[in-house]
Order: C-alpha cells, then sequence, then structure tokens
C-alpha cells in the first residue's frame, strides 16, 4: 500500500512539473506591401501587387520544446472586394530542440523557406502563398543545416488535380573562422492528375535545384556583410511518364552588400532557358541579370520597413524595373497565461 502512495505522489509531482512548464501566448504579425513591376519581357507580370496581410495566432507551449499554434493569416488586396481576398488557417504542431525542427500542419513559410532562390520559388509566394501545408523537418548544428519539406498545393477530387511540393535545402560550413560554405536547393511540384482522367493533361513533373559554392567576405572589411557565390542550376521537367525528363542548365551567380541602411543584390544568370512553374519567369531567358537596390528607412525593434528598386536586365529587354516598399510589424511571441 505504501509503495502504491509513493508511486502515485511521484506521478502527481511529475505532472504538476509539466503543468508548471505550460503557458499559452499570442503572436501578431502584419506585412503591407506596394510592389510596382514594368516588364516589357512579360506583358502578363507587368502589373502592381498591393495590399496587407494580418496574421494572429494563439501558442499552447506544452513545455520547452514541444507546442500547438492555432491561428489565421488574411490577406486583402487594396480597392478589392470583398475586404479579405482569402484567410488562410494556422494550426500546428511544432518541436524545437538543440539541433532539430519539426513542423507538422499549416505555418508560415517566412522565416523557414523564404531563403530560396527566386528562379525556383518566386517572390510573390509571400503574398499570396504565406503558408506551408504539411511537413517541415530541419536539422543544425555549428557547420551544418539541412531542410526537408513537403507543402501540399491541390487535394485530388474528380475535377481538382492533386499537386503537391517537396524539397529540400542546407549549407556545408567546413570552418566556423572560415569563409567558404556550400549551399543547394531543391523542389519539384508533382502533378498526379483528377481522379477523372483528362488525356490533354497527364501526369507531370516540375523543379529545379542549385548548388553554389560561396566566400563571406564580411570580416575582412568594415561593410555589414559582403558574401557573393557562385554555381549551377538546372530545372527538371516531364509533361507524362512516357516522355521522360527534359532537363535545362545554366550558370548563377550572385552578390550581396550591406552597410548600415544601404544593401545591394545582384544576381546573374546564363545558360538554357529555365521553365520552372513556381520560379521567377525571366529565367525562361538564356541571359539574365537582376539588381536590387534596398534601402530601410523603417528599422526598429519590432517594425520593418523597405524600399526596393530592381533593374532587369534580359536580351532585348534592358529597362524591366520594378519599384516595391515593404513594412514588417512583428510582435513577437507575448506571453498571455502561465499555467501554474
Amino acid at each position: 500500500m505504501l509503495k502504491k502512495l509513493y508511486l502515485f505522489l511521484l506521478f502527481v509531482a511529475i505532472n504538476t512539473a509539466a503543468w508548471a512548464q505550460q503557458n499559452l501566448d499570442i503572436h501578431f504579425n502584419a506585412l503591407g506591401f506596394l510592389d510596382n513591376r514594368e516588364y516589357k519581357a512579360f506583358i502578363p507580370r507587368s502589373r502592381t501587387y498591393s495590399g496587407t496581410r494580418l496574421a494572429l495566432d494563439l501558442g499552447w507551449n506544452i513545455d520547452s520544446v514541444n507546442r500547438f499554434v492555432v491561428g489565421m493569416n488574411g490577406i486583402h488586396e487594396f480597392g478589392a472586394k470583398p475586404y479579405f481576398l482569402k484567410v488562410n488557417p494556422v494550426a500546428y504542431y511544432e518541436y524545437h530542440g538543440e539541433n532539430w525542427r519539426f513542423n507538422a500542419g499549416m505555418f508560415p513559410r517566412e522565416g523557414l523557406l523564404s531563403d530560396y532562390p527566386r528562379s525556383i520559388l518566386n517572390d510573390t509566394l509571400r503574398y499570396y502563398r504565406p503558408n506551408v501545408e504539411g511537413l517541415l523537418t530541419r536539422y543544425t548544428d555549428e557547420h551544418f543545416t539541412e531542410t526537408v519539406w513537403l507543402d501540399w498545393v491541390s487535394r485530388q477530387t474528380a475535377t481538382d488535380r492533386e499537386q503537391f511540393l517537396f524539397g529540400f535545402s542546407g549549407k556545408f560550413k567546413p570552418s566556423l573562422s572560415g569563409m567558404f560554405y556550400l549551399s543547394h536547393y531543391f523542389m519539384m511540384l508533382h502533378d498526379a492528375g483528377a481522379e477523372i482522367a483528362d488525356p490533354n493533361h497527364p501526369l507531370g513533373d516540375n523543379g529545379a535545384a542549385q548548388i553554389k559554392l560561396g566566400m563571406n567576405l564580411t570580416k575582412l572589411t568594415g561593410l555589414d556583410s559582403l558574401s557573393i557565390e557562385a554555381g549551377g542550376m538546372m530545372s527538371l521537367e516531364r509533361m507524362n511518364r512516357d516522355i521522360g525528363f527534359q532537363n535545362h542548365a545554366g550558370f548563377v551567380a550572385a552578390a550581396y552588400f550591406s552597410y548600415k541602411r544601404i544593401a545591394l543584390f545582384d544576381e546573374f544568370y546564363a545558360g538554357q532557358g529555365q521553365h520552372v512553374i513556381y520560379g521567377d519567369s525571366y529565367y525562361l531567358k538564356k541571359l539574365y541579370n537582376r539588381l536590387d537596390v534596398i534601402y530601410t528607412p523603417f528599422l526598429f525593434k519590432n517594425i520593418k520597413g523597405q524600399f526596393v528598386f530592381s533593374f532587369h536586365q534580359s536580351p532585348a529587354h534592358l529597362n524591366d524595373n520594378q519599384q516595391a516598399f515593404r513594412i514588417v510589424v512583428d510582435l513577437g511571441r507575448k506571453k498571455l497565461v502561465n499555467f501554474n
């Protein structure tokens, strides 16, 4: 009897300690954007994207590494009716340990997949597809980071096609004090078709990969950041099972410079035209360069506002340009209730 009492008291103590670690928090994030694109090379893409995104969620922190989050993320495009063009639910489980991270559900892509090159995942995704719907896992240590993910795009019905994205990306830094690193990115869209087969639109796959060698030269300068990288890009596409994959390859290079509130980011491509459905259309060109001039006038603890002036050069179209202003307000996670 005494032994059972000890076991019961131990059980109560363990559960009481676990309950004492639990808390409820809240997170608010807002994105405002005005993005005007003057693209003579791609007239359908020559338009203005403008609006705001508001995201609010509640997090139940079970302990220091496990939590559940529920909320919403809605977009309003200026001048649109009804007010919210679309409201995306946010609902996911997250494990965040010392080296491992795991997400399952509908969770924000910002900060997880936002480092992908625009040639593979274009920059309008942050406006119109803010969430990943699926799974993501990441391993990180002093030298190595690798992220593997699955993002469901469309559930199969009699008329809707089964589509999902999957990919992986990572960076390897051989020496903590060295300047060299190796990065890679891969993404594939799998399109399995609808339940009622359409002979004009059979199964298809479309994706791309990049691998780049980079140098971080910041420590050799008085700048806030200076890095250059170069490597190769390949796209893969098949329109049905019988034809097989068609591959296109090219050379990519990029350079980034920042000092205080000014930054320059240049991207260059030369090679075969790349058709990547979720990538930037300019990579259909055999030669392309993009220069971003970035000015950050608003830089506070919870607010960041940037002007970005982009200059696109491709054969016969040297004057394409883009002007964007984006402001992000992120209040961080604020604790509401402690369960103790």
